[in-house]
């Protein structure tokens, strides 16, 4: 009788008690995070289901926010757990983090602060593994016209180029631009590179009646500010 109960799947549960079943009834807000978890993976291994399965890797890691930031070689150690259940979760991580991202609309949303810009990248440059620049094109009432990649980089490096950034400006009809780049590091002050390259911007966009706003980089839930610091010149 024991063995037939350590071999039973989610299947063998009352029907009340089963995530899928439950989320229908319920809705996906009353789930827990293990039940959650669980669809994805949709089975177990032998010898356990997929909520055991599940809590042993949210005991493992922890948060959803902690698995995203994992790679595959520390799921391995996990029974049951091939690469097609690993590939359902990372998509549906990624699905989760996109989710977050705010909704913006050409020449809808005004900036009038380096925190709009934050609000807007935060949710997707806050968990990057590597550098990653952005640039955000206003027009001349500081509506925004688009937030677009200028580079990306490894770690700690990412190497936009000035006149690609004021090129794409012109091109997009902008007046102003902001940018902004993560620090994986978590470490919020600017590198001289990033000083350096931040006065060739101005002196360029200067030059070509286009004005760099503010220079914002990104950590864990904190930004810096070269205007709110006061080093826009």
């Amino acid at each position: 009788m024991t063995e037939k109960l350590q071999s039973s799947g989610i299947k063998d549960w009352p029907e009340d008690d089963r995530p899928r079943e439950k989320l229908f009834s319920k809705g996906a807000a009353a789930l827990s995070n293990s039940e959650l978890l669980a669809i994805l993976l949709r089975t177990g291994a032998q010898g356990q289901s997929a909520i055991d399965l599940a809590r042993k890797i949210l005991d493992q890691f922890g948060t959803f926010r902690n698995m995203i930031q994992t790679d595959v070689r520390d799921w391995q150690t996990f029974k049951g757990l091939g690469p097609a259940k690993i590939a359902q979760i990372h998509a549906a991580l990624e699905i989760g983090r996109r989710f977050r991202e705010v909704e913006v609309r050409p020449g809808q949303r005004k900036i009038s602060s380096a925190r709009d810009v934050v609000e807007i990248v935060m949710p997707q440059m806050r968990d990057l593994k590597t550098e990653v620049f952005k640039v955000a094109y206003l027009n001349s009432n500081h509506r925004l016209i688009v937030i677009r990649n200028a580079a990306q980089g490894t770690v700690n490096q990412a190497m936009p180029i000035v006149r690609e950034i004021i090129h794409d400006a012109l091109q997009n009809f902008a007046a102003a631009i902001i940018c902004v780049h993560n620090h994986p590091s978590a470490n919020l002050s600017p590198s001289p590179e990033d000083k350096k390259f931040t006065g060739e911007l101005c002196a360029a966009g200067k030059l070509m009646g286009v004005k760099v706003l503010d220079h914002i980089i990104i950590g864990d839930g904190a930004y810096f500010s070269f205007l709110d610091e006061g080093l826009m010149g």
